[in-house]
Order: structure tokens, then C-alpha cells, then sequence
């Protein structure tokens, strides 16, 4: 996974095909994950018909950075690094662990 899906629309002068492509694109995309603590065989989350928005069951990235944080057995709101003489957290202030994805 990345922290992009892409554009579920071609991008480029339609007629000059091997210069097409497809932009990054934020806003809803896949990801797989298999094994250590998650719920075998489910799928969790929707977009819209053509992959562009979320539909149903958003999850934030830092909610997915809380969710593989807590899988690999760390609490995310203690796992902090000092910079520049305050302690941050990878999921800022934010994040919440995906119960129902977890077996």
C-alpha cells in the first residue's frame, strides 16, 4: 500500500496513448492486509460507484497508522518521538484503532 491510490479516470490527450496516466488520488482507495490479528476474509469500507469518494466506512490514516500500530502490538497514543523539544505521536493527536477489521 502507499499513501495514494489513484485517479479512477485516465489523465492525458486522448490521443496519444502512451502518455496517458493517472494522478494521485487521495480521497478513496484499497488496501490489503492479510495475517497478524486481522479478521480473515472481510472486506471493510466502500467508495462510490466510480471509486472516486468514500461511501461507507471511512478510515482516516491515522486510523490506519492506530490500527497497524495496535496489530504489531504498540499503543499509538504512547508511542512518541522528541522533536524539536516536543513529543509527537505518529498519529498526531488523532487515530483511532479499526475494531471491527481486527480477528
Amino acid at each position: 500500500m502507499g499513501e495514494f491510490g489513484r485517479t479512477p479516470f485516465i489523465q492525458g490527450d486522448l490521443a496519444n496513448r502512451p502518455k496517458w496516466g493517472r494522478d494521485h488520488h487521495p480521497y478513496a482507495y484499497s488496501i490489503w492486509m492479510a495475517g497478524g490479528g486481522v479478521k480473515p476474509g472481510i472486506s471493510y469500507g466502500e467508495s462510490d460507484d466510480i471509486g472516486f469518494n468514500v461511501a461507507k466506512d471511512p478510515v482516516h490514516v491515522h486510523d490506519l497508522q492506530a490500527t497497524i500500530l495496535h496489530l504489531l502490538g504498540l499503543n499509538h497514543e504512547k508511542l512518541t518521538f522528541k522533536f524539536q523539544g516536543r513529543h509527537y505521536r505518529l498519529t498526531d493527536v488523532h487515530g483511532h484503532v479499526v475494531e471491527p477489521i481486527l480477528a
